[in-house]
């Protein structure tokens, strides 16, 4: 088996060590820049799905490391990845995950053991009878956890096990054991790893229906008849204006069987193209499902599906829809960010310099790249004579224009008035370097490039 390496990292907790509890965490959420900060400040994990094939990527690498004290594994840690033929265990993917969190001091949360999807063709088309299925179910939970013991705090033992209804999903499992399977699988994940904390996971079940009382119902029957369950996961894949007025009640009444319920898979899709106010929207509605979790004792964290829209499952499971998540297609933050950082009781500008230091002198290009009926995109770019620790970049757009989408920084409108400021990764501009980013419009009228100021001074037009 694996065994975790001890790590300490500066200001972050060891892996599998999340505080639980706000009366355990010292209250600085005031203070906290990042979301990580803000968590660990009230007692609470905050994490992400983390896709394998972009742990290589730096920036990807950072923000997954900087922003979230909780990582799972987006796809490397599912039955067809790992035992992908019978008896071959593979987890090098997986291992890659546990090295990095314990290289930045994170629990990990793993997903999943037993799942009617991702399943491979020799499990679900092999025929088996319900002995030697069931054998099969526990040896594979067995060989895993067993792998894991140590390193992985929580465990999805079973994934999405009901229909809309709230009937039980006939899955091969279902099907050839019957229901005793799910009891079968917290058993078996209990023995194998008696300290990791063990949950039911599904999604639709965020609000009061029939989903969410199936679900209550199973989960009460299984404490009943004393299976080993500690926690349920919310997945909570929203669409945008449609999050359920019965989330926070949902939560409590399985808080109130004595189990921890987190939100596990949090994401919210709009409709494409996604306009500045739907952003908005989508802010404030990301705030109001992490505060929904605060005011529940028993939730202990929040994750999200991904952190960047250009690693979203959802354009391709539902065309036409998108920006689900808390960054853009660049890893820029997105107005829900903020409204999560907010939400954990951070602060979204904990070192504000309203006027960065002036400019002697300052070239700017502000070029259309392209337009049509509805809309245009700009780019502006700005070349400066002196060195630039941190940048403000102003100009008035026609009346009635408002920008739906910006990249490279961090942009604001008031009227007809546009603040462009750098983003945390690009605010240093040697002397005779260049700064640009971009926005699109909802209007592709045609106008005179305005003048732009840098830093309060007016620059000369490219």
């Amino acid at each position: 088996m694996r065994r975790a390496a001890v790590v300490v990292a500066a200001g972050a907790l060891l892996s599998g060590a999340v505080m639980h509890g706000s009366a355990q965490a010292q209250d600085v959420s005031a203070q906290a820049a990042t979301l990580r900060e803000a968590a660990d400040a009230k007692g609470k994990f905050i994490g992400t799905a983390v896709a394998d094939h972009r742990l290589s990527d730096s920036r990807y690498n950072n923000i997954a490391a900087n922003e979230f004290n909780s990582v799972t594994a987006e796809n490397v840690m599912k039955w067809d990845s790992i035992q992908p033929s019978r008896g071959s265990f593979n987890f090098a993917a997986g291992d890659r995950l546990v090295d990095f969190a314990q290289a930045n001091g994170q629990q990990v949360y793993g997903h999943t053991l037993v799942w009617h999807s991702q399943l491979p063709s020799w499990v679900s088309n092999g025929g088996f009878n319900a002995t030697e299925l069931n054998t099969i179910m526990t040896t594979h939970i067995t060989e895993v956890m067993n792998h894991y013991e140590g390193d992985v705090e929580y465990w999805d033992v079973v994934n999405e096990v009901f229909n809309e209804d709230g009937t039980l999903r006939q899955s091969v499992f279902q099907q050839t054991i019957g229901q005793s399977y799910i009891a079968n699988a917290f058993r078996a994940a209990d023995a194998a790893d008696p300290n990791a904390k063990l949950c039911i996971n599904d999604y639709n079940v965020e609000g009061d229906n029939a989903k969410s009382d199936g679900l209550y119902n199973l989960v009460q029957s299984l404490l009943g008849q004393g299976v080993p369950i500690d926690c349920v996961g919310l997945q909570s894949h929203f669409i945008l204006d449609q999050i359920p007025s019965t989330l926070q009640a949902n939560m409590q009444r399985f808080a109130a069987l004595g189990l921890e319920v987190n939100i596990t898979e949090l994401d919210i899709r709009i409709n494409m193209p996604a306009d500045s106010a739907e952003l908005q929207r989508q802010a404030t509605q990301f705030g109001n499902v992490v505060s929904a979790c605060l005011a529940v004792s028993a939730c202990q964290g929040v994750t999200v599906w991904g952190f960047g829209d250009a690693d979203s499952w959802v354009p391709g499971v539902f065309p036409g829809q998108g920006a689900a998540c808390l960054y853009d297609d660049n890893y820029n933050a997105k107005p829900s960010y903020n409204g999560v950082l907010t939400a954990l009781g951070g602060t979204t500008d904990p070192d504000p310099d309203p006027d960065p230091d002036p400019v002697e002198g300052c070239l700017a290009s502000y070029q259309v790249t392209s337009r049509w009926n509805a809309g245009s995109v700009v780019q502006v770019g700005v070349t400066v004579d002196e060195a630039v620790s941190g940048w403000t970049v102003t100009f008035s757009l026609p009346a009635g224009e408002s920008v739906t989408s910006s990249w490279n920084t961090q942009l604001t409108q008031s009227g007809t008035t546009v603040t462009a400021r750098n983003a945390s990764y690009n605010g240093s501009i040697p002397a005779g370097g260049s700064l640009s980013f971009g926005f699109q419009t909802n209007s592709g009228a045609v106008y005179s490039a305005p003048v732009v100021s840098l830093n309060g001074a007016a620059c000369e037009a490219a």
